[in-house]
């Protein structure tokens, strides 16, 4: 019988795994699902003869998506507690100086993290600064989320709170921040080694937000009714969360990160959101080494993480 995974395993896996499923997704973006190369041809290098996105940018570079998460993270970490104008002026310091991007290289900015970030620069109020109207609800704010479920030691009802209040900086409308409250209650759940970590995120959040609260109207009318569409890989903040729990069905964290990426479209995100849950669930011992050696920039990151078990009172996980 295999060993319990260590918890530190577990949140190795689950930046890891975010940093590398951002990483394989991205010369894929763009794609309808019908173009992406099969499945065993899916990697940080496309086949030969594949259109890739970003043609510049060399294989295992992460995007926004895991820029953002690191920004997060590193804000976290320093200022002890959710500090919404420390994380939108590290969001500023990436968009303005490619700070945590690899190479200073910002090659992928999403529209409403873009509008908030210029609103923020040109002296709006901060919580002012998100679109927030039934057409900005994107996932930009659901890609960086992970850290912030992994970082926190409060009650469930403090960590949706702080989930929202992340969301709100760029993302402002109701949905997103909901999306974004379930996804950090899956990885609590996926971190605690729960059978079925999705359903104990689900009944969590019903508990939190009882029959007839807006909150539980937004989420049975558009974020889990009772049949969801069937995955599609698009930047809607819905679609890549039931994109990502549709992935995870597909078996171990290879399988599950080609599975994202195989939906199409903003396949950067979908397998970032999918693959920081499957390294939580499998530990970072499964993330295949030829994708973590082509790994760009993971001196950026050894810091953070080193940081993050600190903090958790957890074994050291570079000896």
């Amino acid at each position: 019988m295999a060993s319990p995974l260590r918890r530190s395993d577990r949140i190795a896996g689950g930046i890891w795994g975010l940093l590398v499923g951002d990483a394989l997704g991205v010369p894929y973006e763009f794609t309808a699902p019908g173009a992406i190369p099969p499945f065993d041809l899916i990697g940080m290098q496309p086949p030969a003869g594949f259109h890739r996105a970003h043609a510049g940018i060399k294989a295992g570079t992460w995007s926004d998506d895991g820029a953002q998460a690191l920004c997060l993270l590193s804000s976290l970490l320093e200022k002890g507690r959710v500090d919404p104008n420390d994380i939108m002026g590290r969001f500023c310091r990436w968009f303005s100086d490619g700070y945590l991007a690899i190479g200073k290289d910002v090659f992928d900015v999403g529209f409403q993290t873009r509008l908030a970030i210029d609103r923020f620069l040109q002296g709006k109020p901060l919580l002012e600064c998100a679109p927030n109207s039934e057409w900005s609800n994107g996932n930009g704010a659901l890609m960086r989320s992970l850290p912030l479920a992994l970082w926190h030691l409060g009650s469930d009802a403090d960590l949706i709170a702080d989930a929202m209040l992340q969301s709100s900086l760029t993302h402002g409308h109701l949905r997103s921040a909901l999306c974004c409250a379930l996804y950090c209650l899956w990885a609590r759940a996926t971190l605690s080694g729960a059978d079925q970590p999705w359903r104990v995120a689900l009944d969590r959040f019903e508990t939190r937000f009882p029959l007839g609260t807006p909150e539980r109207i937004e989420y049975e009318t558009k974020i889990h009714p009772r049949e969801p569409d069937p995955a599609k890989g698009t930047g809607h903040v819905v679609d890549t969360l039931n994109s990502a729990v549709q992935a995870m069905e597909a078996g171990g964290y290879e399988a599950v990160v080609k599975a994202a990426i195989q939906f199409g479209n903003d396949t950067d995100t979908t397998a970032c959101v999918a693959g920081g849950i499957a390294g939580l669930r499998d530990g970072v011992q499964a993330i295949p080494e030829r994708w973590l050696s082509l790994l760009r920039g993971k001196d950026l990151v050894e810091p953070f993480l080193k940081a993050l078990v600190s903090r958790v009172g957890m074994e050291n996980l570079f000896g």
